[in-house]
């Protein structure tokens, strides 16, 4: 059809930044949800040339789901959307099938048309259960419950940013199809903070850092990283919730750019051995009436007493909760200490093989970073068990637990033992979704050699619950 029959939504990526950053700023004051709620229908009654509007919902393991409304259809039955969620791995099962979404209007984004099609806008959903409540595996959720019961009972704002790295591969389904090929392509092979303007790795890290910018991003800083073909994008913290969205759409952008480029953004923790891996370092802060609760001018390497009991705490269930940080076998590849590998339970403001690092701050920047989070992992679970763990959690009486020579599990098994054994998952993810997960898991280090070797396996990325291929899940 002639593109000049059509009259579909395409905004200059000025004007998308100006539209997300006022939406962005809503959801940072915390304005009413119903008054948002208005605010979304009125927009999209009145604009006549958005066709549809693109939910996107996370299952049990963080795989990213999309599903797209006729925008007449959801204006009249966005209360009332239903979805099939026995085929969701790690929904329902076949004989209750039926769950509702709901709209989280403040998660609402305007994406450019030459990346996402033109007359489409994105809205983030919730998943409920049959008798109207939060679904319980649906862990954007429980996190966002969470969340909002710490602002209600102390005050508290969590916020979070991510740096998250990703390798970049020639061919358009280089995951896909690695059972038939056996490698990955570097598209560039120079290092860190090295790429000519305009060679394949510069270029596409443009495009994805142009298209982060018009989606709100408020990015920091972009560059190669230290493998070849590896790159990492930053962009500002937020409140937890709509930094986890972020992480979702950052590795959403980041492949449909690839995609049209023909190459592949791989978020595999380690899909070449020999180089280093990439990571998903994760910074968090609380503040409260705006003041920065992990900042002390007088305290250890500055970091609040808030703080510390927050590390002590994390490092406590580091082994508890290491399986839903680096959630594939794949990601205990990256957990190798001969490439700056985080995988040591201590916390130190230098050593990069620690599990928890506390970087330089002041009054705005003072965080913990935890380190030893793979790019794969849920990231509303990885949100959800470091700050309720930093929190809630308990403090291990051990010698010197900060700097006592503990080491994360090296391989899935290990770690899904200590996470089944663990009472503390218990208490996070409750029996039933616990039980969910963990033979997710399982299902997947099945189908994978048990010893690692030396070189990555077809299996571990056939079977990765990133890589978007059903019809091999069921080639067994």
């Amino acid at each position: 059809m002639s593109n000049e029959l059509r009259n579909f939504l395409a905004l200059s990526y000025e004007e998308l930044e100006e539209l997300n950053l006022k939406a962005k700023e809503q959801r940072r004051n915390r304005v009413a949800a119903h008054k948002v709620q208005e605010d979304r229908l009125k927009y999209l009654t009145d604009e006549k040339r958005i066709k549809a509007v693109t939910v996107l919902f996370s299952d049990l393991e963080g795989r990213l789901h999309m599903l797209d409304y006729d925008k007449k259809f959801l204006i009249k039955s966005w209360d009332n959307l239903t979805f099939d969620g026995s085929s969701i791995r790690g929904f329902t099962a076949q004989r209750e099938s039926d769950l509702r979404l709901a709209m989280d209007w403040g998660a609402f984004y305007w994406a450019p048309a030459d990346i996402f099609g033109s007359g489409k806008v994105l809205v983030f959903g919730e998943v409920i259960d049959k008798d109207g409540s939060p679904y319980t595996a649906d862990i954007r959720g429980v996190l966002k419950g969470f969340a909002e019961e710490q602002h209600k009972k102390e005050g508290y704002t969590l916020n979070a940013a991510n740096e998250i790295e990703g390798f970049l591969f020639n061919g358009a389904d280089a995951e896909r199809r690695y059972h038939e090929t056996g490698r990955f392509d570097y598209v560039n092979t120079g290092g860190y903070y090295h790429s000519l303007p305009g060679d394949p790795l510069r270029s596409f890290i443009d495009t994805a850092a142009e298209v982060q910018r018009s989606m709100g991003f408020q990015n920091e800083k972009d560059h190669p990283e230290v493998a070849p073909s590896q790159f990492e994008i930053n962009y500002s913290y937020g409140e937890v919730v709509a930094a986890a969205d972020q992480i979702q759409l950052y590795k959403l952008i980041c492949r449909q750019v690839a995609n049209k480029m023909g190459f592949t953004a791989s978020f595999l923790p380690k899909p070449v051995v020999g180089v280093n891996g990439n990571g998903m370092h994760t910074n968090v802060s609380i503040s409260k009436g705006g003041k920065n609760l992990f900042w002390d001018p007088k305290g250890e390497e500055n970091l609040s007493k808030l703080g510390w009991s927050f590390v002590d705490r994390i490092l406590t269930h580091a082994n508890d909760i290491c399986l839903l940080l680096n959630a594939s076998v794949n990601a205990y590849r990256r957990l190798d200490p001969h490439f700056e590998a985080p995988n040591q339970i201590k916390a130190s403001p230098v050593d990069r093989g620690s599990m928890i690092r506390i970087p330089i701050g002041n009054e705005k920047s003072m965080r913990v970073e935890v380190r030893s989070v793979g790019p794969d992992a849920n990231p509303y679970m990885v949100m959800y068990s470091i700050f309720k763990a930093g929190l809630e959690g308990e403090t291990a009486k051990i010698k010197n637990l900060r700097q006592a020579e503990r080491y994360l599990p090296d391989n899935v098994y290990t770690a899904l033992s200590n996470f089944k054994e663990a009472a503390w998952t218990t208490k996070l993810l409750g029996a039933d979704v616990k039980g969910r997960y963990a033979d997710l898991k399982e299902a997947s280090a099945d189908r994978c050699p048990r010893s690692l070797g030396t070189f990555v396996k077809a299996p571990e990325v056939q079977y990765h619950h990133e890589v978007y291929n059903q019809f091999l899940w069921n080639k067994f």
